[in-house]
């Protein structure tokens, strides 16, 4: 069931040096390019690195959390054409998601680095830096890079202890039910 995998699911960041499948990889572009979008203007596009090189350049992005990409087995960097929907990051980050579902349902550990309005250095944004390494045209942004991989970490779901009930509110904001009665 689908909440299983929601259940389960963590963000992975120490992979397997082991090649994810062509088949897998084939799936994951698939599950991303049947991405929802708004009037299915599909603002997005996608780039796959597999190169060892250009994920060391990738693993550059940001001074703190983008490391671990040197060691995926590839990254989906997740970017837009702002010109083509007013909603393009909306739309770029629902094909995140799709992708980090889509890898978890493969056996595949993923995690988001945040690469939209986040620095490389003092001087340049990280998504200046990201698209000069992916050779983006101009105008292309950049939301984020997912990395994937065969996971090696394991770690357990959240637990429903964890969940944040109180943030739930039924028919205006502010009113409260018990949402554990509700289910």
């Amino acid at each position: 069931m689908f909440i299983d995998l929601l259940r389960g699911r963590r963000s992975i960041r120490k992979f397997q040096k082991r090649p994810v499948e062509k088949v897998k990889l084939d799936t994951l572009i698939e599950a991303a390019l049947r991405s929802p979008s708004a009037l299915d203007r599909t603002p997005w596009e996608f780039v796959v690195v597999r190169d060892k090189q250009r994920l060391k350049d990738l693993s550059l992005a940001k001074q703190v959390g983008s490391a671990f990409l040197a060691d995926a087995a590839l990254v989906i960097a997740v970017c837009a054409d702002p010109e083509r929907s007013d909603v393009w990051t909306e739309d770029a980050s629902i094909a995140s998601l799709i992708v980090h579902l889509a890898a978890a349902d493969l056996g595949l550990g993923s995690c988001w680095v945040q690469i939209r309005r986040r620095m490389h250095d003092e001087r340049q944004s990280a998504e200046e830096y990201v698209s000069k390494v992916l050779g983006l045209d101009e105008g292309m942004v950049v939301q984020a890079i997912i990395a994937i991989g065969y996971p090696d970490e394991t770690k357990p779901g959240h637990t429903e202890s964890s969940l944040q009930y109180d943030k739930v509110s039924f028919e205006q904001y502010g009113w409260k039910e018990d949402v554990r009665e509700v289910r």
